[in-house]
């Protein structure tokens, strides 16, 4: 005997929880249920952050990528209001209506805690950073931004939660093994437990169901289109080296184009006073970085990623097993995350233990292990960021400095789009594809947006029924 309800929500990440939280707000009799592989916002665990193991153990599930908030439940908490970065769906609305989302997205979670101030790059401090920028080469992308800190993030989901669980069927520890189309209309979920059936289907996997969202699309005949894979490091250096941006901007999305190859390198997810941290992405670790707000949880460092972009064409169809490949490689070497110093690098020395003791950097990634990322990242990708640090080096002295750390691989996996209508609805009646394991966002702002935007959808049909 199956669970029936009027919609089943696939993941209860960043966009699963907004658009939870859009349909009991217009609908409140709908039956809602919420399919989640990982625990609740109180029970995920992960024995490196509790600091009782210094690697990663390979949990059954994910902890730090799986459960209610998804893998966005753990990062700073950056809110960035642009269209500029942060996913496609300016592919299937248009500007203004994403921006609408946004901000709505935004007033949500002020309305559960979340902080009012925003940083700019419209800011006359910030026109000068950026007329500074293009004197190198170096394009800072136009964007608004709220840092939530991770504490203050997990604090604001807990929040959501506690509205949320009074108005939503949530099913944690229940991992979906299929999606089945019912003969009469709509879908069934087959969890090996229990089958779920609904009359609506939000897909919200998240990062960690991506590959397996990917292949339910290919067993039901949903076309799948490429998206692109970025890799690279996360870097570590003194706060005080991008102090004079990070004090105006707070997060500086700076694009560069090399001249070597002419690839597209760019920062990413910068944290000021932040702390880099692993993170196991199916069975890979892989790097990244956070930041608190609580200046007595901060570091005396700041991290940032440096991305290659990599978009490919045919026959070549699988980008994400290709850069979890890379990043398996690092792995092999170090039994997790590698870390290299600048120095090192380029002077095609390998950073040890004993190097690494020299280093006027000291890494908030205790768990990371000295080694030589030339070994792991491609040839090409490496030269692309070395060339990017010695640009940056320009804008911020200091970058390029011998002791600034290299960790690898930082890997940012894009899930294989579908085709979605604009209202993100598959080819297939009342079944929608949200968030970034759906391939058609990249962030907090609009993976909320995109659960924003589907519950309005699902709402309006019906009431244009009643």
């Amino acid at each position: 005997m199956s669970n029936r309800a009027d919609v089943v929500i696939i993941g209860c990440g960043e966009a699963g929880v907004f658009a939870s939280y859009e349909l009991t707000r217009r609908c409140p009799n709908l039956k809602v249920i919420v399919l989640e592989q990982g625990a609740d916002i109180y029970s995920r665990t992960c024995p490196i952050v509790q600091g009782k193991v210094d690697h990663c153990i390979q949990c059954k599930t994910c902890g730090t990528m799986c459960g209610f908030g998804g893998a966005g439940a753990f990062s700073d908490g950056k809110f960035n209001f642009t269209t500029q970065f942060g996913g496609w769906l300016t592919d299937y609305m248009d500007s203004k209506e994403v921006m609408r989302l946004i901000h709505y997205v935004d007033s949500v979670n002020v309305h559960f805690g979340a902080t009012e101030k925003v940083y700019s790059t419209f800011t006359p401090e910030a026109i000068a950073l950026e007329r500074e920028a293009l004197k190198y080469d170096l394009h800072l992308l136009q964007a608004q931004c709220k840092h939530l800190g991770t504490e203050n993030n997990l604090r604001i989901l807990a929040n959501i939660y506690e509205y949320l669980k009074e108005r939503v069927e949530f099913h944690f520890h229940t991992a979906v093994e299929k999606i089945e189309v019912l003969p009469d209309g709509g879908y069934r979920l087959c969890t090996g437990k229990e089958d779920f059936d609904c009359t609506y289907l939000i897909a919200a996997p998240g990062r960690s169901g991506a590959e397996w969202f990917a292949s339910q699309c290919k067993g039901l005949g949903i076309p799948l289109i490429n998206n692109q894979v970025d890799i690279g490091v996360r870097v570590e250096l003194p706060a005080k080296v991008f102090q004079h941006i990070t004090d105006v901007v707070y997060e500086s999305k700076l694009v560069y184009r090399t001249k070597q190859y002419g690839d597209q390198v760019r920062t990413f997810c910068m944290n000021p006073y932040g702390h880099v941290v692993a993170e196991n992405v199916e069975g890979i670790n892989t790097v990244n970085g956070h930041s608190y707000s609580d200046p007595s949880l901060q570091s005396e460092n700041t991290n940032f990623a440096l991305l290659v972009s990599n978009r490919f064409t045919e026959p070549f169809n699988e980008p994400y097993r290709y850069g979890k490949h890379i990043a398996s490689l690092s792995n092999m070497l170090a039994g997790g995350v590698l870390v290299q110093r600048f120095g090192d690098l380029v002077g095609g020395r390998r950073t040890n233990s004993h190097r690494m003791t020299k280093s006027f950097v000291h890494p908030t990634l205790k768990a990371a292990v000295p080694g030589d990322l030339s070994l792991a990242l491609p040839k090409r990708q490496l030269d692309d960021i070395i060339e990017m640090i010695y640009a940056l080096d320009k804008l911020a002295p200091g970058t390029a400095n011998y002791d600034t750390l290299l960790y690898g691989a930082e890997v940012k996996f894009y899930s294989s789009r579908i085709q979605l209508s604009h209202e993100l609805e598959t080819p297939m009646p009342g079944f929608f594809a949200i968030g970034d394991g759906a391939g058609t966002t990249r962030g907090l702002a609009q993976a909320g947006a995109s659960g924003i935007k589907v519950a309005q959808v699902i709402a309006h049909r019906l009431e244009s029924q009643n």
